[in-house]
């Protein structure tokens, strides 16, 4: 994912709930960064700017206003009451359809979450049907899928590919047109 979005070097990138030594530690190598989490953030990093906003809502980000935005292994945490975040059943949809809503026209949106059969480790995390972000994001085209099976990156997925597993990590790249 980083790599997509250094290829695609947008003016402002938005991050909700990745981890600053995962994706964001990649990101900010190249770009600076805004990052949108429930929990406060105190950071002296460069480039890394945080604002305090609860995902299934996105309250703190106008609709329509973020040229590329991303969301790595934090989905499926959303609404499960681990990080503060108060239990919701479909807290993972919501912010799912919150992260799709600011998201400017052209935009582009990186989302990585464990896909195969569903399930819920309450307090844990889901796995998600890998249709599910499809189906959330109707009015997004997916440029690519991946799925990282077994720890082996599959560049040239389906999310219909792992829909069986037990467990996979699926990758997303979607541009709204």
């Amino acid at each position: 994912m980083a790599r997509r979005i250094y290829d695609s070097s947008p003016e402002r990138h938005v991050d909700v709930g990745s981890r600053i030594d995962g994706l964001i530690g990649h990101l900010l190598t190249f770009r600076e960064v805004e990052v949108v989490d429930i929990r406060r953030l105190e950071s002296s990093v460069e480039g890394l700017h945080f604002v305090q906003s609860d995902a299934t809502t996105l309250d703190a980000v106008p609709a329509g206003s973020v040229p590329s935005a991303s969301s790595v292994h934090a989905l499926e945490h959303f609404g499960l009451g681990r990080y503060g975040d108060p239990i919701d059943p479909d807290g993972h949809v919501k912010a799912l359809r919150a992260l799709g809503n600011i998201v400017a026209p052209g935009g582009e949106l990186y989302v990585g979450v464990p896909v195969g059969r569903p399930v819920v480790e309450f307090n844990a995390h889901r796995i998600l049907d890998p249709r599910l972000v499809l189906d959330e994001l109707r009015d997004f085209d997916l440029v690519a899928f991946a799925a990282v099976i077994g720890g082996r990156l599959n560049e040239d997925s389906a999310p219909a590919d792992v829909a069986d597993l037990p467990y996979a990590c699926g990758l997303y790249h979607l541009r709204r047109p």
